[in-house]
């Protein structure tokens, strides 16, 4: 694994050293490193249009768009241009535009996808923005603590302005039919999954990913039942990701297949995953705080529950890290005043708790966290609760490597499907996910000397 890169720089089986395809990075977007072809921007004049990507778009549009109206109320002399990206395609299309021109003046950038845009120089550090302004002070400590580290240059390139935490959903109808207690543990939710399951009626216990963003969901179901809790060794040179463990519960997990799941959840993404969930068919989905207001919805609230991920039976809960999601500056905004002026409204208090609420997250400014919609919005309440009363061991994923995001969705969710089928085995997918990680880690130990 090597630095992010466009999609004409592919990998070699010699990997570039992470200082050459530094040089390669600069050499392609010019000398100063900036986002688009040596264009360092300017402060402009805080006046006039700016553009931002939204990197959910179709799924959050509404509630941008009426933040967005605000902010245009707010300040009449700024126009914002709203383009919605797919969260499947936001990587790609920074890549493309950092290369070739055309970034926006502000965009969403989460901690997942950092490294690799700030490593190409796209990104302009907020530090002291945010110092003197109003949130100074008002950001949740944690998260900025996550988007530092994955920037990999302990500096703020994205403003936070939410966490997600993995959530198991459970049809508490369909349970309570079946004489089931909460899967509040693996073994029960194992249960469940097999008793739950009537395929000639169609009915199943669980619902797999098997497309786009398959492997977050696999790794966090792993250490979940391995009870590892640190991707590296102690030496932080080897990952745990293919630990005899780990192997052992991937296998479990990716049994489930075809056995206690519909057939077409090996291609399924989140978005289809959830739509076919909310059908009423299905026992169980692994997901995100992200997708709560799409069940309520669809089944209201007297028929599901969001709880925080299984438990092993001594009551130990690991989870992998969930990225957290921000607003990035882009180096070369024309108007960079003005795109700052939208970065601090839409994370403050009164637009950070509407866009949390619609979504269901957890808010990055403090006293949006404090407002009432959280007591009411159960699955973010407990996974709240489950991060900050000492519970829960979490397994923080190495969002600092720079081809991190690349590594972890394109370049294995093929073989992932090829498991689910039973064309790879367990082992030699995570023997070969481990190689390119440990590559990737062994390159930015010696960086860093």
């Amino acid at each position: 694994m090597t630095i992010f890169r466009s999609s004409r720089w592919r990998r070699t089986p010699a990997a570039l050293s992470l200082a050459t395809a530094l040089a390669l990075t600069a050499a392609a977007c010019g000398d100063d490193g900036s986002g688009s072809a040596g264009d360092k921007g300017e402060e402009g004049s805080g006046k006039g249009q700016i553009t931002f990507w939204d990197n959910n778009g179709g799924v959050r549009t509404e509630v941008w768009k009426e933040i967005i109206k605000d902010f245009e109320a707010e300040h009449p002399d700024i126009k914002v241009k709203y383009v919605p990206v797919a969260s499947t395609e936001v990587q790609s299309k920074y890549d493309t535009s950092i290369q070739g021109g055309g970034l926006p003046d502000v965009g969403g950038v989460g901690a997942a996808m950092l490294a690799g845009i700030a490593a190409q120089g796209a990104l302009e550090p907020l530090d002291d923005r945010i110092k003197g302004s109003a949130l100074e002070g008002k950001l949740n400590e944690g998260m900025l603590e996550s988007v530092r580290n994955a920037g990999g240059q302990d500096k703020t390139f994205t403003v936070p302005t939410s966490a997600n935490n993995g959530v198991l959903y459970y049809r508490t109808d369909l349970f309570d039919k079946a004489g089931l207690e909460e899967p509040a543990t693996w073994s029960a939710f194992y249960k469940a999954a097999e008793k739950l399951t009537a395929k000639g009626d169609n009915e199943f216990g669980y619902t797999i990913r098997g497309g786009p963003g398959s492997i977050a969901q696999a790794l966090d179901a792993m250490y979940g039942q391995s009870g590892i809790t640190s991707f590296w060794d102690e030496a932080g040179e080897k990952t745990t990701v293919n630990d005899p463990k780990n192997v052992a519960a991937l296998e479990k997990y990716v049994g489930l297949y075809k056995k206690v799941t519909p057939e077409a959840d090996l291609n399924n993404d989140f978005t289809k995953m959830v739509a076919q969930w909310d059908t009423g068919q299905i026992g169980m989905l692994n997901h995100n705080l992200g997708s709560y207001q799409d069940h309520v919805k669809a089944l209201g609230t007297k028929k599901f529950r969001g709880i925080p991920q299984p438990t092993l039976d001594d009551g130990t809960r690991v989870q992998i890290s969930n990225p957290v999601d921000g607003l990035g500056l882009f180096k070369s905004s024309k108007n960079k005043t003005a795109a700052w002026k939208f970065i601090e409204f839409a994370a403050s208090h009164k637009s950070n708790s509407r866009w949390n609420e619609s979504a269901g997250a957890i808010p990055a400014h403090k006293d949006a966290a404090e407002d009432a919609w959280i007591e009411k919005a159960e699955p973010t309440k407990l996974a709240a609760t489950a991060l900050n009363d000492g519970s829960t061991k979490i397994v923080q994923l190495p969002y600092y490597l720079p081809d991190w995001n690349t590594i972890s969705k394109a370049e294995n969710e093929p073989a992932f499907q090829k498991v689910m089928l039973g064309k790879q085995s367990a082992k030699d997918f995570l023997d070969n996910l481990a190689k390119q990680l440990n590559e990737g880690q062994a390159e930015w130990n010696e960086q860093k000397k």
